[in-house]
């Protein structure tokens, strides 16, 4: 099932939604249209059980080349401006909260926006054309926006993360493999090939593990102690050994099967 929307085109494979950001055009770059409909659909992910993974890319010859600062100019001022803004903000705040896992396959630029929905994204699969870089410093603009101030020094640190965002050069693929900001680079034509094996590998997760495992590891980041780690950890535990699904994924392991979790019962 396909759903079009103006600048988004949603399909349903199963327990999947393959998001693609469809603005070829402009290198699929942000106007006021896509960031509504982007941070409508994450914001709806939060209460959708059917959806389990989703898969996030960009049509054409690019992932998401940032703000569009081509479209028609609106008049705005200060509160209007600061609202615009955390409209955009708001998009990568969506997707981290979002219960599924959200798979990136970046090719082409992925820049300012563009890079920040890329950190944003629970696994990052690099394409051998993709290009990301922090645009805002490039116009006149803080590079600290829209999340990747905070997300960037996580996954690269400190001084890497100082490097592209005071100079807003460009990470190439290669390198971004090499400091572990994406999992894997392949051939841009076969970045859905490579995402469909391991999206089939989360859906083998139970439904509330595979909830539970994203929500831990992103509190995690910022847990202040092992222990503090460790009691989220356990309360998880707690929670999946008492859910329906444990039964079905423990007999389907002993069985060596895959699981199906179908026909378990929602708790």
């Amino acid at each position: 099932m396909m759903t079009q929307r103006q600048t988004i085109v949603v399909e349903r494979r199963g327990a999947t939604e393959w998001v693609t950001m469809n603005r070829p055009d402009r290198l699929n770059a942000l106007d006021d249209v896509m960031v509504g409909e982007l941070s409508d659909y994450f914001r709806a992910l939060a209460t959708d059980r059917d959806v389990r993974v989703v898969v996030l890319r960009g049509a054409g010859g690019a992932y998401c080349a940032g703000l569009d600062l081509k479209a028609d100019p609106v008049e705005r001022d200060t509160i209007d401006r600061l609202r615009h803004q955390r409209s955009i903000a708001e998009i990568v705040m969506a997707m981290r909260y979002a219960p599924q896992p959200i798979v990136s396959l970046i090719h082409g630029p992925a820049c300012g926006g563009g890079f920040a929905m890329a950190l944003a994204s629970d696994v990052r699969i690099a394409g051998e054309s993709a290009r990301m870089n922090a645009a805002f410093i490039r116009i006149g603009l803080s590079a600290c926006d829209i999340g990747v101030s905070y997300f960037l020094p996580r996954l690269v640190g400190a001084s890497l993360a100082a490097e592209l965002m005071l100079t807003g050069d460009f990470i190439h693929a290669e390198r971004a493999l090499a400091c572990g900001l994406v999992s894997r680079i392949v051939p841009d034509a076969e970045l859905e090939a490579a995402a469909v094996p391991l999206v089939e590998r989360m859906l083998d997760a139970s439904p509330l593990g595979l909830r539970l495992t994203k929500e831990c590891l992103r509190m995690s980041i910022d847990a202040p102690s092992l222990e503090a780690a460790i009691a989220m950890e356990d309360r998880n535990q707690m929670l999946t050994v008492g859910d329906n699904a444990f039964a079905e994924g423990l007999a389907a392991f002993l069985e060596k099967r895959r699981p199906d979790y179908s026909k378990v019962a929602r708790a």
